[in-house]
């Protein structure tokens, strides 16, 4: 048998998707899983989008450049350039196959075997996984949910640094919390990112996706940072286009930026078709970003109201994104979604929860909790907290908890 190498014996599962087997199982046996554990919006994607993609008039799907098309890129810049960053242009921005790619780029290109990035926690779990690749270790800033994961002061990853440090990688609104960073949180990053010649690795791709009248503040309006920031971003959470696989790596740094590419053209080009459907996408003049924060906030408050009635539940309200954590009275929230899975139904329903252990650097931290997505429609969302409050007395009952 071949050998497998420490890296992939290293690579973390992912918390999202690991548990799809036991609802593919659930699903073969006739169950309806409500699928809570993923970001997958339910939302139609513009119909702008769509129709670009019916009435494509290509003879040949070529390859695009490594860096996206410039018609993309444009679109891109004009988008930026709507957001008060108008000295942005075309040759700012690296197209990627969804921010994930564009995440890797980051990394790759700052980092080499051993360095640190400083994340405040939890976060995206697969965060863990992009640094695992590149042999990179995650510092954790800990926050915690009785403070509804309230950063703790900035000078605590100040404390942090080493001669490892190469960034500092934030989420903002945060993915899984929904926590929205102030201006003067930010602020302080960006001192200390100058103060110590690193840089900030912004990943803003709920960036249209924020609540109670509150603004996301990007930290492309720190213009101080235009050699030490990196902007993560994606098509497929503002405009419910997943599947399109098409983000981008945004910098002012023209020596990070070459560096980057050297990794694009090195994996050829971002997809064609999903550069194609994204272009058309921003051609939309806000009204479909409108409608889509309005239901979201509706869903949080339907979600997060039901979820805090459950007793022994604890979910603080988020300001941004589509996700939130919850705490729940179990003795172990991965057990507790596999048996939801494999062991549990309500009427032959079930619902699939992402295990809160996989977005912590120490799994433990997240041992009770779970994240959840709004992203299903009204009805479901209220079904899925019908489900979780029985299932919660049953699961109890059965473990004698």
């Amino acid at each position: 048998m071949p050998n497998i190498s420490n890296r992939a014996q290293q690579m973390p599962p992912s918390p999202v998707r690991k548990l799809v087997p036991f609802a593919l199982k659930a699903k073969q046996k006739g169950t309806k899983v409500y699928h809570l554990n993923i970001g997958q919006p339910d939302i139609e994607t513009p119909e702008t989008a769509l129709n670009a993609l019916k009435n494509i008039d290509l003879k040949v799907l070529e390859y695009a450049l490594s860096e996206g098309n410039l018609e993309y890129r444009k679109a891109l810049t004009e988008y930026y350039h709507s957001l008060d960053f108008t000295d942005l242009t075309p040759d700012n921005f690296i197209v990627t196959n969804g921010g994930s790619e564009a995440l890797n780029f980051a990394i790759s290109t700052l980092c080499d075997d051993g360095d640190e990035v400083i994340i405040p926690e939890p976060y995206y779990a697969n965060y863990n996984g992009f640094t695992s690749t590149f042999n990179v270790h995650v510092v954790a800033v800990p926050s915690t949910i009785d403070t509804g994961f309230a950063l703790p002061p900035i000078e605590e990853f100040e404390k942090k640094i080493t001669e490892k440090t190469r960034a500092i990688v934030i989420c903002n609104p945060g993915n899984p919390t929904g926590y929205l960073y102030t201006r003067e949180e930010l602020q302080k990053l960006a001192e200390i990112a100058l103060k110590y010649d690193i840089v900030v690795i912004s990943d803003e791709v709920y960036r249209e996706y924020v609540y109670d009248g509150k603004q996301q503040i990007s930290m492309l309006a720190f213009p101080e940072l235009s050699e030490n920031c990196i902007i993560i971003d994606s098509e497929s959470k503002r405009y419910s286009m997943c599947g399109v696989r098409i983000g981008c790596m945004i910098t002012r740094s023209k020596k990070i930026h070459d560096a980057a590419m050297l990794f694009a053209q090195a994996r050829l080009s971002p997809v064609l078709l999903g550069q194609i459907a994204a272009t058309a996408a921003h051609q939309n003049d806000g009204a479909y970003i409108r409608a889509v924060r309005e239901e979201y906030t509706h869903r949080r408050n339907i979600l997060v109201d039901q979820l805090n009635a459950i007793p022994g539940v604890i979910c603080p309200k988020p300001k941004g994104a589509f996700y939130c954590v919850a705490e729940l009275p179990v003795d172990d929230s991965e057990k507790f979604a596999q048996w939801l899975l494999e062991n549990y139904s309500n009427n032959n329903e079930t619902i699939m929860v992402a295990p809160a252990g996989g977005f912590y650097s120490n799994p433990e931290l997240g041992k009770k909790q779970v994240r959840i997505a709004y992203v299903l429609k009204e009805e479901d969302l209220k079904r899925s907290a019908e489900i979780l409050k029985d299932a919660l007395q049953q699961y109890r009952l059965e473990f004698n908890l």
